[in-house]
């Protein structure tokens, strides 16, 4: 989460103490429902595209808006596996790998700037990584970013934010765009997929707790649709964040009720002055390491070839038309595969 936000806060017009404001409360909130240690974490295809500067915050609040009404009513429905059955997990691993590539090419241009820096923020990372935990190394780059902000800014004075962003019926009317919607497909898949069907799976396994991925849907969707409008950016849950509280020793909700009243201790000293101190070049190695973390997804694949064929028509052309490509492509690869097994048959 933090890698992100922070992101988002220095590269766009989001609000930090609004976005963590944010995380706080439904951190509690989600925690306190399912009684487990459930994910609440940024919707990374839209955050990878808002940073990479193909979103405007208008396009991301309406993409999180118009997520949010889908997943709650797909999750009220109970439709979300006849959803799931037309994008395939070779497609959902395709859009992570396009996520993935996004964001590597934005940390690479902003690391460029003072490459020793960069690599300063490299060598924490592998650091972390050789002291065995890897899970850790974005986290481990953070902190350091985030300390010598302080050094350089100094410990800000204690301010609770003020109104959130302005989002109007007409700011949100012209940001009804191709970007919006490629963003809102794009994300879709990896909610559908990781953040639903694998968490709903990854409790089962870890928790032996039955919680479905409807519920989970239909969660997302209430979120998206009360914190969006306070100023929140577009959240999700997500099957990595509950393996990697899990790996932290997280067993119930009080995980989450403790790290979202961190949240919340820290938005008074999320000032501009702190932001503005965060070295950038650490920043782009920090999302260089998110984006190896989310690329490599692809090699899990049942289709590793178009998983990576999905990303690279990304990075071509846009995350929408990779999207809708790999959608007709897995549909195709998927109807070959059964016109064999019909043919060995007879």
């Amino acid at each position: 989460m933090i890698p992100l936000v922070v992101a988002l806060a220095l590269l766009t017009d989001v609000s930090l103490p609004h976005a963590l404001v944010g995380f706080g409360v439904f951190q509690i909130v989600w925690g306190i429902r399912y009684g487990l240690p459930v994910s609440v974490e940024p919707m990374k295809a839209l955050a990878a595209l808002a940073i990479a500067g193909a979103l405007t915050y208008a396009e991301l609040a309406l993409a999180g808006l118009v997520l949010g009404a889908l997943l709650l009513a797909i999750g009220l429905t109970g439709t979300l596996a006849r959803v799931e059955r037309w994008i395939g997990e070779p497609v959902i691993r395709g859009v992570q790998f396009a996520v993935g590539l996004v964001l590597l090419e934005t940390g690479v241009d902003l690391a460029v700037g003072d490459p020793v820096l960069a690599a300063a923020g490299v060598a924490i990372a592998a650091a972390a990584a050789l002291a065995g935990h890897g899970k850790a190394s974005a986290l481990a780059v953070a902190v350091v970013g985030i300390a010598l902000a302080l050094v350089t800014a100094g410990v800000p004075a204690p301010r609770w934010p003020g109104a959130p962003p302005t989002l109007s019926l007409a700011v949100l009317s012209g940001a009804v765009t191709r970007n919006t919607a490629d963003g809102i497909a794009a994300q879709l898949a990896m909610t559908i997929g990781n953040a639903a069907l694998a968490t709903s799976l990854l409790f089962a396994d870890l928790f032996d707790a039955e919680v479905t991925p409807d519920e989970l849907s239909a969660s997302m969707g209430a979120t998206n649709l009360i914190a969006v409008p306070l100023g929140a950016i577009p959240m999700c849950h997500g099957c990595d964040g509950v393996a990697g509280k899990h790996a932290f020793g997280a067993r119930t909700g009080g995980a989450n009720v403790v790290l979202g009243v961190g949240y919340l201790v820290a938005v008074p000293f999320a000032s501009p002055a702190l932001l503005d101190a965060f070295p950038v070049a650490m920043l782009g190695a920090l999302l260089a390491i998110v984006a190896v973390s989310l690329a490599r997804n692809a090699l899990d694949s049942e289709n590793v070839a178009l998983s990576v064929a999905i990303g690279l028509v990304a990075l071509a052309t846009n995350l929408g038309v990779a999207f809708l490509l790999g959608i007709v492509a897995h549909l195709a690869w998927e109807r070959v595969g059964e016109s064999d097994e019909s043919t060995d048959r007879l």
